[in-house]
């Protein structure tokens, strides 16, 4: 057996395992009349406010590409990033829609693999940022039931973090991807823009599901939910956010069934919305290297 077909087996009992601590912890038949009772007009809302955090996600990974003298259209670089989302999602090693952007770019622009393998690493650090800085803020508005060991002041901690998170990253660019520090502010930006467009897609989620109250300590849960589905534990980090969802009720005083059922909805919209990059194709023209 070689180190892939593991690797795949291991995620795939992870997977499995999760999804049963799930299901043994949430009453299915009230998480189910939840979900079938979700607005469809506040979901529709949600989505396109996905659609639009990957839109963004787009503009600022072809802001590194570009570092790169890769000169590729914003149009042809969305529909790249699309099918990059339908294997990511759907191909077990997670890291297929990342390979086939370099495949595709070293093809088209005889680029080097290492510096595409950069930019598109980079582009992941500067969302996983991001997202840490946004949960931070978002730390202050909500109310943890849970008791640090040591007496440690969480709120300090906090603070130190949200003032460190940024210089972290502007270490991490300059010492492991000096070429992009240029693209640094930019992609900072878009990064903020990115996660704050799916903190508003899990506003409407939350609407959809009638929830008025405790909305913060949900969108709290969601990031934290986030930073987990990046490790690479689960196919498409399926069960690590619902168990995140289901393990913070007791800390946070959300319902656990409506947390799940929200974790549902929100793993549909983003297997909806990347299916549609099994559409997409990508034509070999000059357009790919305008500036459109």
């Amino acid at each position: 057996m070689n180190k892939k077909t593991l690797k795949l087996l291991l995620k795939l009992l992870l997977t499995g395992v999760a999804i049963y601590l799930v299901f043994r912890k949430i009453d299915m038949d009230a998480t189910w009349q939840v979900i079938k009772k979700a607005n469809f007009g506040y979901l529709t809302i949600a989505a396109l406010c996905f659609v639009l955090s990957k839109a963004l996600s787009s503009l600022r990974l072809n802001c590194l590409f570009r570092n790169l003298t890769v000169r590729l259209s914003e149009r042809q670089n969305l529909k790249l990033y699309w099918i990059g989302m339908f294997y990511n999602l759907f191909l077990p090693g997670g890291i297929g829609g990342d390979g086939y952007k370099v495949y595709w770019l070293n093809k088209r622009f005889e680029a080097k693999v290492k510096k595409l393998l950069a930019a598109v690493l980079l582009d992941r650090v500067s969302g996983l940022a991001a997202l840490v800085w946004l949960l931070l803020v978002i730390w202050f508005f909500v109310k943890v039931e849970w008791t640090a060991p040591w007496g440690i002041d969480l709120d300090i901690v906090a603070g130190i973090g949200l003032a460190i998170v940024p210089l972290v990253f502007a270490g991490v660019v300059r010492w492991w991807f000096p070429t992009f520090r240029r693209a640094t502010a930019v992609t900072s930006g878009y990064s903020l823009l990115v996660q704050s467009a799916q903190l508003i897609c899990a506003y409407f989620i939350l609407l959809a599901l009638g929830v008025h109250e405790q909305v913060l300590e949900y969108q709290f849960v969601f990031l934290l939910s986030s930073i987990v589905a990046v490790l690479p534990l689960t196919i498409g980090g399926v069960g690590a956010r619902e168990l995140v969802f289901i393990f913070s009720h007791e800390y946070m005083g959300i319902d656990k069934n409506i947390a799940v059922a929200f974790s549902l909805l929100f793993f549909l919209i983003t297997a909806v919305v990347s299916l549609a990059g099994a559409t997409v194709k990508m034509e070999e023209t000059q357009e790919a290297a305008g500036n459109k």
